[in-house]
């Protein structure tokens, strides 16, 4: 009997990501919950007691900005990002291939280009010491954003990666 072939992905990164994916889907249903919740106490504060929360409707702008970023990130994570695969349809086998490696390295290289300018508007921000709400800083609020679009360029960088892998693997 001969050895099964290496995986692709070594153990170690393999545990990392299983961690990350952990983290990512408890912080998602933690704010999720989060904004919910606050949403509706909004709600009946407004309709039954003519108050609210000052600090809640900003509050729920930033979780949404949170839950949106971090929902996209467990997309890219899952493959069950938004795509359009008209043309791979209708191409053959290795036309797909040649579609998708494209796509993956274009991708990784548009959200490298979002991350590096998300961090670069948090800086200014930082530098600004504008608040988004009582104590919170505005630029805290924003780290999300460079964060979320740099681990979608790893993902996207990483599937075209694993897709140039599969095509110098030797044939068994």
């Amino acid at each position: 009997m001969s050895d099964p072939p290496p995986s692709a992905v070594p153990t170690w990164l393999q545990r990392c990501q299983r961690a990350m994916a952990r983290l990512e889907d408890g912080l998602l249903i933690l704010l999720l919950g989060a904004m919910i919740v606050l949403a509706a106490v909004q709600i009946a504060l407004r309709n039954l007691w003519e108050s609210g929360i000052v600090w809640g409707d900003p509050l729920t702008k930033v979780l949404v900005l949170w839950v949106a970023l971090l929902g996209a990130m467990a997309a890219t994570r899952d493959g069950r990002h938004i795509n359009i695969d008209l043309l791979s349809r209708f191409l053959p086998p290795r036309g797909k291939t040649v579609s998708r490696l494209v796509t993956n390295l274009f991708t990784a290289a548009v959200c490298a280009v979002l991350a590096y300018h998300a961090a670069r508007l948090v800086l200014i921000d930082r530098e600004a010491g504008t608040l988004v709400f009582t104590t919170v800083p505005t630029w805290v609020s924003e780290l999300i954003i460079p964060i979320g679009f740099a681990v979608m360029a790893l993902r996207f960088l990483g599937a075209f990666l694993q897709t140039v892998y599969k095509l110098l693997r030797p044939a068994p």
